[in-house]
């Protein structure tokens, strides 16, 4: 039994309790001039340089002794290190009070400075009271005494404004004097230490304490950790001054706005602690560095003016970030960086537990010099160039080094581990002795299934459904995500001109129909994603990609002077989400077996679908008022007078992206034999049939997505006088439920009449609508798109209906060398292929329909050329279906007609679940 079982838990949180407490204390105390160290600079007047030097005094102190004092926890037990460090910084804190010159204070600062070399004591202390599969959440809660840092920056403002800067020192001096006292009061020996001196045995030698030290893999942790808490240290001292000279705000309101940060890079450390214990410290540190050089990016972009010498003249416009977005930025930056904290000491103990004290002492050492060194660099760098976010820039670098290094050692560490079957690496892939150990754990908790079996029926009832149904459930709400952004271009198109834009009706149709062109593309390519990055990553970079047109969109319309050409490049970003539909379908249906298939893709898909109606009912609610408050930004004037908040239609995405993001990288699975070359697919590009449906479906879908981003476009301009906003999500709901709830029509009835029948409505829709628009009746107009909604619906599963079965009757033809199940493998991959192809070929419609329209009102001043070329393109495609499939002698008719039994291996299922 180890020393840390034998330990209550009593004695556990009294322990990890004590620690955190005096850590937080101590932290306060280390970051203490980041506020009193503004009023310093003006009362002495010192440059950015020396601010930094003044300010970064303590950080080298507290880092520098951070590796002796780990040292001696080790050797004397954290019950004395740790007391004993807190009254000598709380003795140069209170003298601090005192210096009347700059070089004194140096020197109060540099004793000052011990106070933060106590992590070194809390991490070897705390972590020997609890077992190896704890450590991680302990030393992360321990880890949250950075919130010290917040509550400097809360309180002392006011004690400073009220009492000097010297009252803030002297108090906060007392207090850690007191918190040492409590500290040896009420702690106990750690648990080994307690054993060592009950059996006489020496402590470790200081020599053989540091000998890890020479590891490459230490440093490089100690790289990691100079960016997750250097930065972050470097960050807390140097924000109030950024928030004060950039933003122009009080140092009340500045300490207040820069302990967002701390308090996001503080608090959660915990929870990287039970992150890094339950999926690997690896897989926390690959989100905190993601996340990071995106949050950074963002941050470093200098404000900037833009001039674009167009055609009719200059085109200008700017950029910048402004106080709120900034400290959104600044939050989730300090959030993943709290996650990397503790995934970086989440190592120590499990690689080094001997020597968590010396080990741990040197990557503390090295992350906190980072705090030392970084705030002198922000402040040269900003003396140099004269740019307030040339701070944030140096970050970036930084991260991006340390991403890489990283990246490229686990791939060579990999590569080393040659004779070990690189589907169940452990957790530390270097650990290779340790590796037996680890592929247990690995085995419980990857998310890799290396062994997926969906048609045993053991497999499926005892594993496999459970698996399958969580990931389902998690890839409908992305894709609904999806949708709902791929569309949303084509209602804030409606609205612009009521806020300011003047751009022509073509213009704007241009504007709406950009998403399904590069959505439509981006399906080609997204399908052969799955098999390349495996459907938990690709679901997860697919998902979060939507927040850059949703970010987008929010900051571009609050500016009537955005340029045109901002707007076309933000209408093709929304095409990110129209991509995810092939990749997403292609995902769940390795999932599930061919009895479920069906059915699982009708939710995927139906639901997903159902994204256009949600984005059509909820944004003309949201940017009716300012339901994000302050995060909003201010409203636009429309010409009636009244208020939108338009930019609501991107910005109230962003939360449900970022969540459904989470949901997809920790719920999710890969199947590691889910894979199928692209040579093996290119093959139904010499089949006639493939293009064939692609015609087909593009008249069905291409319709069904087509006029869901025409449409209200199209409602406002023949209708101005109606608030057709209100009523257009109406088509797509229809849409969306009739393909989900009418496929046992097509298995009834044979989806080649069912399709031929669906043409033969959609052309009498299009000369109702003609009617009805003629006749200037709304109500009419509405409920003629109605039912082409709904014929659409009927369509997408009719015409996926066919597929499998025209495949079962030509692949035998086409490769007479094939038999039995090869044959039947055959069919199913290459019907499979053709979903996927005619789905990303349908998309077009997307971009074709609110073209057409948008060039024939610009052309005859009506939309009746677009409807009377609509009209020609169902004739032929009601043609093609009758010739080809469904007339006497066409491929489809003995079987639809009952003469010819379609092959007993093709199941309904599978054709009606996968249209949309």
């Amino acid at each position: 039994m180890s020393q840390q079982e034998i330990a209550s838990a009593g004695e556990q949180k009294r322990a990890l309790g004590l620690s955190t407490i005096s850590f937080t204390v101590c932290f306060a105390v280390w970051t203490i001039f980041a506020i009193i160290g503004v009023e310093i600079k003006e009362e002495l007047g010192l440059t950015d340089t020396q601010f930094g030097l003044l300010v970064g005094t303590p950080i080298l102190t507290g880092s520098l002794t951070r590796l002796f004092l780990g040292v001696w926890t080790d050797q004397y037990g954290g019950r004395i290190v740790f007391p004993l460090t807190m009254i000598a910084s709380a003795v140069a804190t209170f003298l601090l009070s005192y210096a009347s010159s700059y070089y004194i204070m140096l020197l109060a600062a540099l004793g000052l400075g011990v106070a933060g070399g106590t992590f070194a004591v809390g991490v070897a202390y705390v972590s020997k009271w609890y077992p190896h599969e704890r450590q991680g959440a302990a030393l992360g809660f321990f880890g949250m005494g950075n919130v010290g840092a917040a509550i400097t920056k809360m309180g002392a403002p006011f004690v400073m404004v009220a009492m000097g800067w010297q009252a803030v020192a002297q108090i906060w001096a007392t207090a850690a004097a007191i918190m040492a006292v409590i500290f040896y009061l009420f702690s106990k020996d750690d648990p080994e230490l307690a054993a060592r001196k009950a059996s006489g045995e020496k402590p470790m030698g200081l020599k053989e304490q540091l000998a890890p030290l020479k590891n490459e893999q230490i440093w490089r942790f100690s790289l990691y950790y100079f960016f997750v808490f250097g930065a972050f240290v470097a960050l807390a001292l140097w924000l109030p001054h950024y928030i004060v000279g950039l933003y122009k705000v009080d140092i009340e309101t500045a300490g207040i706005l820069a302990a967002a940060f701390s308090l996001s890079a503080s608090l959660f450390r915990a929870y990287g602690g039970i992150l890094s214990d339950r999926y690997g410290a690896r897989k926390v540190m690959y989100a905190t560095f993601g996340v990071s050089l995106v949050c950074l990016f963002m941050l470093s972009y200098p404000a900037t003016d833009y001039v674009i010498h167009g055609v009719e003249g200059d085109i200008a416009f700017s950029t910048s970030m402004s106080l709120i977005p900034f400290v959104i930025t600044v939050f989730v930056l300090g959030f993943f960086m709290s996650l990397g904290k503790a995934a970086v000491y989440k190592h120590i103990p499990v690689y080094y537990p001997g020597h968590v004290g010396s080990v741990g002492g040197l990557v503390g050492l090295v992350g906190g010099l980072g705090g030392f060194v970084l705030p002198i660099v922000f402040g040269a760098v900003s003396d140099l160039t004269g740019i307030w976010t040339s701070c944030f820039m140096v970050l970036f670098a930084l991260v991006a080094v340390a991403f890489l290094w990283m990246h490229i050692a686990i791939r060579q560490m990999e590569q080393k581990a040659a004779g070990i079957d690189t589907r169940s690496l452990p957790e530390f892939p270097e650990m290779v002795e340790l590796h037996d150990q680890a592929q247990e754990r690995e085995a419980k908790s990857s998310k890799l299934l290396t062994e997926w079996a969906p048609e045993d029926p053991d497999f499926w009832e005892s594993t496999g459904e459970r698996i399958a149904r969580r990931n389902l459930y998690i890839s409908i709400p992305a894709l609904l995500l999806a949708f709902c952004v791929w569309m949303v271009w084509s209602m804030v198109v409606a609205k612009l001109p009521s806020i300011g834009f003047d751009y022509t009706t073509n213009q704007l149709f241009w504007l709406a129909a950009l998403p399904g062109l590069s959505g439509a593309t981006l399906r080609i390519f997204y399908s052969f994603m799955v098999p390349i990055f495996g459907g938990r990553l690709w679901t997860t970079l697919s998902t979060a990609s939507l927040v850059i047109p949703a970010f987008g969109i929010g900051y571009a319309v609050q500016n009537p002077e955005t340029p045109y050409l901002i707007f076309l490049v933000l209408a093709l970003l929304c095409g990110f989400g129209g991509g995810n539909f092939a990749s997403s379908m292609a995902n769940i249906s390795f999932f599930f077996p061919k009895a479920q298939k069906g059915n699982a893709l009708a939710l995927n898909a139906g639901l997903g679908n159902l994204g256009v109606s949600v984005m059509q009912f909820v944004v003309p609610i949201v940017i009716a008022a300012g339901v994000l408050g302050a995060l909003g930004g201010e409203p636009q004037q429309t010409g009636e007078g009244g208020q939108l908040w338009l930019q609501n239609a991107g910005f109230i995405w962003v939360p449900f992206i970022v969540a459904s993001t989470l949901l997809a990288w920790f719920g999710m699975n890969d199947i590691a034999d889910a894979k199928a070359s692209f040579a093996e697919q290119a093959v139904i590009f010499q089949r006639k049939d493939n293009w064939l449906m692609s015609w087909l479906y593009t008249g069905t879908f291409g319709s069904f997505i087509g006029f869901s981003a025409g449409l209200p476009l199209l409602a406002k301009s023949e209708f101005p006088d109606v608030d057709v906003l209100k009523y257009v999500f109406l088509g797509p709901l229809v849409g969306a439920l009739s393909r989900a709830a009418t496929g046992w029509i097509s298995d009834r009835w044979g989806g080649g009449r069912v399709t031929f029948w669906v043409f033969v409505g959609m052309m009498l829709a299009v000369v109702g609508i003609v009617y009805f628009l003629e006749a200037g009746s709304w109500w009419g107009f509405l409920g003629m798109f109605i039912a082409m909604f709904f014929l659409t619906g009927v369509g997408n599963a009719s015409t996926f209906q066919m597929i499998p079965i025209i495949m079962r009757q030509e692949v035998p033809k086409l490769m007479p060398e094939l038999k039995g199940p090869e044959l039947t493998r055959q069919a199913e991959k290459e019907s499979a292929a053709i979903v996927g192809f005619t789905s990303a070929v349908a998309a077009y419609g997307a971009f074709f329909i609110p073209k057409s329209f948008g060039s024939s009102i610009e052309m005859t001043g009506t939309p009746m050329a677009a409807l009377w070329g609509f009209f020609i393109f169902y004739g032929s495609c009601a043609a093609l279906t009758w010739w080809a499939y469904t007339r006497r002698g066409g491929l489809l008719y003995d079987i639809e007609h009952g003469k010819v039994p379609a092959t007993p291996s093709m199941t309904p299922a599978t054709a009606n679940g996968a249209a949309a």
